[in-house]
């Protein structure tokens, strides 16, 4: 259509040619053609016909003729209908019709048309209306098939009752009433329908022409739709409006039956309507006519974030007399390179913050200064900003001599009113709901929003003057929660919340309303002003996904105990059998020294295996006690590459890369190297013993997001292990860390060594994280929190020899409430040359030491028991008796893994009796003075 309307000799037309046609036209030229919608206009006394390329299959076979000629020269068959309606347009009165039926000859014979479109009034400069503007849409396919569908729909009579709108059935020549919904009622009134002809029913409706429409749908079979027809009842002041269809029902052989009658009552729509378009009227002349500069821009942003260009989408007269040029549909880049940031940086904050901007300033490249007020309107996807302005320079100038105060003062009052009233009309166009009540509730403002949703949870109609108190008078439970609410916001709180409001018969929906106070220009509260958004659909969402990840996490934890169990249970059986066996083979009073032995190293072997087992289980649930001291991490993995040389064998080479700047940690080293050795094992068994194996260390890295975790800005030491081997399958990578779960071979692996590693990572404050392809490899890192060097501490080392060294007869309080314990740890002090005293408890500890100790060396206590436990008892000690050591031994206590050991030495169960004689040695070998006497 742009070819063809460049190609057109508009010369001959009252339009004249295209270098001619006024701005408006060209305008709305443009809008028409970059729209999709079937578009066309109007012009001139004689209508002058303009369209774009979706319109032109609607005249068939008169395209591309139409072009440029009178619109009832195109149409003469439809001027009947439309003329009217066009009149009226250019008499300044907008129309919009949803379904209009049309009988159209645009390709050689008549046809039925139907069509929903909006005709608007398009003034010249002088506000005279010069042309119209016209969006459409052909709805016919959709009404002939509701009119088939008529037939079905009688059979779906039940369903009427529950329509919102009215509903009547009528059958025989004379409409006789065979059904009405409550709807209906509720609109003609309480009246005697059914069996009833339509004549008798309604003796007020004569002269109106409703009776005459019925016969002629009757008699024709033709349906007639109608909107916002006027009726008046008895007894009735004014005109109310209804929208309504008279659809003919037939039978099975297409003869007509009887009538459907359905419809709306639209009074108070037709009503608000007027008001809106006289209001939208108003306003599009303040508009064009005032004197302040008004823009719609688009903002562009680079890849940062940070504003680098705005396009100018729309502006209004007042907007080129501003700034001297005329610029619309152009970059800023294009005509104002040297534009100031300042600009930018200001309306690209708006669009992305959606707070509203006010600045004086000056613009170089227009050479004046400028008053702008900007804020973000539409979607705040579409980056666009609404800019008043006006171009103080004047002021600027009579400001610095000091000249014409009250001159200025007039000109800033008329910026303020220009500035609320399109604010007004944005706020009237917006789906948030806003309302203000003065300090007596009485409403002083209020959105279309804001006037619908009232109407539709309370089934009131708000207006500007009513008490919102006095509207609910009637309803004194929700009045009361309204109070409520008014109440907070009226007293000054500016509070935001969420609550359900509304008749439950109605609907209550959950809305989120921000309470803020409303002032007059002296600061003085005069009223509080709400903004109210519906957010039932988003409240249901998120307790929908809470519950089902509560399902979700319930199920995981069943699945993970279940694994646990049974993985506990395999392995301590597997552990059980060695030492069963081997002990009913000690008993054989025959059995030779060298096999007793070797039954002797098993079932030592055994245990060991037990406790390595337990405690990898206690890593995995952050349960252990971990004894954290700070370290060098490159240097600890330096000096544990030779032995890993050793441990994954010559055909796997191992390279390391370390920073030389130092990088401290504080973690537990034995677990730290252990965690180290457990995944280089899994990479060597994924490498099948030939391959790669790189370690890295890096500093100051932040922690990322993983498994669903937040990550931390923190700086953490990374250690990966990056492996050569085949690679972890997607279906494995989640069950990875899971304890018992491996892929290797039965006899190959526990599972536990992986476990290890999460549970050592995450007690220590940091994570693992894994990235792996089948086929491509593996890398664990490993992320632990840093520490400063100051923090970093050197460890007394301590020399352990191969036996136990003698007690050399010191004394020794033994606290264990386990008899079988107890005996077994007396028995083995007397066996290394101490003197021990068991204590069932630590109540009856603290009473054989008294207040001076009584002789005591050391006590040697249980960490859980029943009562005071170890942990409190030995901090007991630590205040009674400063100078008597405490050494304490736990299997599992969630007290050590939560809170550590406070300084206390900690022997871990089972132990030996070398290492318990070795521990008391170091520790009473320590003491700089005898104990308490």
């Amino acid at each position: 259509m742009a070819a063809l309307m460049r190609d057109h000799d508009w010369s001959t037309t009252s339009l004249g040619p295209l270098r001619q046609w006024p701005s408006a036209l060209v305008t709305l030229m443009r809008v028409m053609l970059n729209s999709r919608q079937p578009m066309f206009i109007a012009w001139g006394p004689d209508r002058t016909l303009v369209y774009n390329d979706t319109y032109a299959p609607m005249l068939g076979a008169r395209h591309p003729a139409a072009l440029g000629r009178p619109f009832f020269e195109v149409w003469p068959e439809v001027q009947d209908e439309l003329g009217a309606l066009m009149d009226r347009v250019y008499a300044g009165d907008p129309v919009h019709m949803d379904d209009l039926q049309l009988t159209l000859h645009r390709n050689g014979y008549p046809e039925e048309a139907h069509f929903a479109f909006s005709y608007t009034p398009v003034p010249d400069d002088k506000g005279t209306i010069i042309g119209l503007f016209c969006a459409c849409t052909e709805t016919t396919r959709q009404v002939l098939a509701d009119r088939r569908a008529s037939s079905e729909r009688q059979r779906q009579r039940a369903l009427l009752q529950q329509m919102p709108g009215f509903v009547a059935v009528l059958h025989d020549p004379n409409h006789t009433f065979e059904y009405v919904n409550d709807a209906y009622i509720a609109v003609a009134g309480q009246r005697e329908y059914v069996g009833r002809p339509v004549r008798e029913v309604f003796p007020d409706l004569a002269d109106q022409g409703f009776f005459e429409l019925l016969d002629r749908v009757y008699a024709s079979g033709e349906p007639f739709a109608a909107r916002t027809v006027p009726v008046r009842f008895t007894d009735e002041e004014g005109d109310r409006y209804l929208d309504f269809l008279y659809q003919p029902i037939r039978d099975d052989t297409g003869t007509v039956t009887g009538i459907f009658v359905g419809g709306y009552e639209v009074s108070e729509q037709v009503r608000s309507r007027l008001a809106l378009a006289e209001s939208e009227s108003r306003y599009r002349t303040l508009f064009e006519t005032i004197d302040a500069g008004f823009c719609i821009i688009e903002m562009k942003f680079d890849a940062a974030g940070q504003a680098i260009d705005y396009r100018i989408v729309e502006a209004n007269p007042a907007f080129e007399r501003q700034t001297g040029a005329n610029v619309a549909g152009r970059w800023v880049s294009e005509f104002a390179p040297n534009l100031e940031p300042h600009w930018l940086e200001t309306y690209g904050h708006v669009a992305r913050t959606g707070e509203p901007a006010h600045i004086e300033n000056r613009a170089e490249v227009f050479g004046r200064w400028f008053d702008v007020r900007a804020l973000r309107v539409g979607d705040p996807a579409a980056q666009r900003v609404a800019v008043f302005f006006t171009n103080i320079s004047e002021r600027k100038h009579m400001e610095e001599e000091l000249r014409v105060l009250n001159a200025r003062l007039e000109q800033q009052v008329s910026e303020r009113t220009a500035e609320r009233d399109l604010l007004a009309t944005i706020v009237e166009r917006t789906d948030v709901m806003v309302m203000a009540v003065d300090l007596g509730y009485t409403i002083l403002a209020i959105n279309k929003a804001n006037v619908d949703e009232f109407e539709r949870i309370y089934g009131v109609r708000p207006k500007v003057g009513n008490n919102v108190l006095d509207l609910l008078a009637d309803q004194p439970e929700h009045q009361a929660q309204v109070r409520a609410g008014w109440g907070r916001g009226l007293a000054g709180e500016e509070v935001t919340i969420v609550e359900d409001y509304g008749d439950p018969e109605r609907d209550r929906p959950y809305y989120e309303i921000s309470y803020r106070a409303l002032r007059n220009e002296q600061g003085e509260r005069i009223g509080s002003y709400q903004f109210v958004t519906n957010v039932t659909a988003r409240l249901r969402s998120q307790a929908e996904l809470a519950e089902a990840q509560e399902a979700l996490r319930q199920s995981q934890k069943l699945e993970a105990v279940g694994q646990l169990t049974g993985g506990v249970a395999h392995d301590f059986n597997n552990l059980l059998t060695i030492i069963r066996s081997s002990v009913d083979f000690l008993r054989r009073p025959d059995l030779p020294e060298e096999r007793k032995s070797r039954y002797l190293d098993a079932v030592s072997d055994t245990i060991e295996r037990a406790a390595k087992l337990t405690g990898q289980l206690l890593a995995f649930a952050r349960r252990q006690a971990l004894k954290p001291e700070v370290f060098e991490v490159g240097q600890n993995v330096r000096g544990i590459t030779d032995m890993l040389d050793t441990l994954t064998g010559s055909r796997v080479s191992v390279v390391t890369e370390v920073l030389d700047q130092p990088c401290f940690i504080r973690a537990d080293l034995s677990q730290f190297e252990t965690a180290l050795i457990n995944m280089a094992v899994n990479a060597r068994d994924a490498m099948e013993g030939a391959g790669t194996l790189t370690l890295r260390v890096r500093c100051g890295s932040t922690l990322p997001p993983i498994r669903g975790h937040a990550g931390s800005s923190k700086a953490f030491a990374a250690v990966s292990l990056t492996d050569t081997g085949t690679g972890i399958t997607d279906a494995d990578l989640s069950r990875i860390f899971e304890p018992f779960f491996t892929t290797k071979a039965v006899g190959k692996g526990t599972g536990l060594g992986l476990s290890q590693v999460f549970g050592f990572a995450k007690q220590s404050g940091g994570d693992v994280e894994v990235h792996s392809r089948a086929g491509e490899g593996t890398t664990f890192t490993l992320y632990l929190p840093e520490v400063s060097s100051g923090e970093a501490t050197m460890s007394a080392p301590r020399t352990e020899g191969s036996h136990a060294p003698l007690g050399a007869g010191r004394s020794i309080l033994v606290v264990e409430d386990n008899v079988g314990v107890g005996q077994f740890a007396t028995q083995i002090l007397e066996d290394l040359g101490y003197r021990p005293t068991w204590a069932a408890n630590a109540e009856e500890a603290l009473d054989r030491l008294g207040s001076k100790g009584n002789g005591f060396d050391l006590v040697f206590s249980d960490v859980v028991m029943p009562g005071m436990g170890g942990v409190a008892l030995a901090k007991e000690l630590q205040h009674r008796l400063p100078g008597l050591p405490v050494v304490l031994a736990s299997g599992y206590s969630h007290v050590l893994a939560q809170e550590g050991v406070h300084g206390f030495e900690l022997l871990h169960k089972p132990y030996s009796a070398e290492q318990l004689g070795r521990i008391l040695h170091q520790v009473l070998g320590l003491r700089s003075a005898p104990g308490p006497a």
